[in-house]
């Protein structure tokens, strides 16, 4: 764990603006990032949803967006604060690996891995990943997003700075879209950075847990994001776990339907599946810390109450 009181006084120096905003310590990371995951450009943001808002800016509006129905309610708030429409659909097996969320982006909040941009095959595409603190690369919060179409990167730069340009030896700035206050800072790059050098090892334990998992339930979960289950009630499960010392969750509840989302939605057929599996699906306590006995443990409980 990265004691915020261990961080360089010079990352936090708030005397020079151009240092804290987009410095080198950020500008350092995002290359750093960028590498590990095979792109040749990056952008960070405050959040990952502010980089699928940005992206999705560049489309004409209204586009209808297709998004899975149990997914972090996040996805449907920056589709509709990008002025577009929602369609939902089933997808019961999505475990947190990433998905094409629309024309040339990909939503990868969930999920960091060695070049997993390269591997896409795709040049053009942005694929946007989250610092968001229980995410694989935790940064207190924030996003980035990576593609080797550089004028894309450059443009979302632009729009997470007020829409200026950007210039770290000069106070001078040009005014060049109307944009928004969205940008990172170096202490939360400091931070991040720490965890991406932690992050083959993470991976690496993750890999273990979830190898006792797969044997102990017979399940075949890929994702080092989430491990969930299906039992017959995931309220009754939830408590009784609770009650035993043992803390899970359910992700994600089903999104259509939702007061905030009947204006923007497509009428689309049947979503029960995905209600279903709002109502069965848990997720267990999955996270490199998680020592031998904590993992036996979940293990006697969910097969005493399954």
């Amino acid at each position: 764990m990265i004691n915020l009181f261990d961080i360089p006084s010079h990352v936090i120096d708030t005397s020079k603006f151009s240092h804290m905003l987009h410095g080198d310590i950020v500008s350092d990371f995002e290359q750093e990032f960028a590498d590990y995951v095979g792109a040749k450009y990056a952008c960070t943001a405050n959040s990952a949803s502010s980089l699928l808002f940005l992206s999705l800016l560049r489309f004409p509006r209204p586009q209808l967006v297709q998004i899975p129905s149990t997914m972090p309610i996040v996805v449907p708030n920056a589709v509709i604060g990008a002025g577009h429409r929602i369609m939902f659909y089933n997808d019961i097996d999505w475990v947190g690996g990433y998905y094409h969320l629309h024309d040339d982006i990909f939503d990868s909040a969930q999920e960091v891995t060695r070049n997993q941009f390269a591997d896409l095959g795709k040049d053009d595409a942005l694929m946007i990943f989250s610092f968001y603190p229980t995410k694989p690369v935790s940064g207190c919060d924030g996003g980035i997003v990576v593609s080797n179409n550089k004028d894309k990167i450059d443009h979302i730069r632009t729009m997470t700075m007020n829409g200026t340009s950007v210039n770290k030896d000069s106070w001078k700035r040009e005014q060049m879209v109307a944009g928004y206050k969205m940008h990172w800072t170096s202490p939360q790059a400091f931070v991040a950075n720490e965890n991406l050098k932690k992050l083959d090892e993470k991976n690496s334990r993750l890999d273990q847990i979830k190898s006792a998992y797969n044997d102990a339930f017979s399940y075949n979960n890929t994702s080092r994001h989430l491990y969930r289950i299906r039992v017959n009630s995931n309220n009754a499960f939830l408590q009784t776990m609770q009650a035993n010392g043992i803390m899970c969750g359910i992700h994600y509840e089903h999104c259509h339907g939702k007061r905030a989302f009947k204006e923007f939605e497509a009428q689309v057929a049947n979503l029960k599946p995905s209600e279903r599996e709002s109502q069965r699906t848990v997720s267990l306590p999955y996270h490199s810390k998680l020592t031998d006995n904590e993992v036996d443990k979940v293990i006697f409980y969910v097969k005493k109450f399954t």
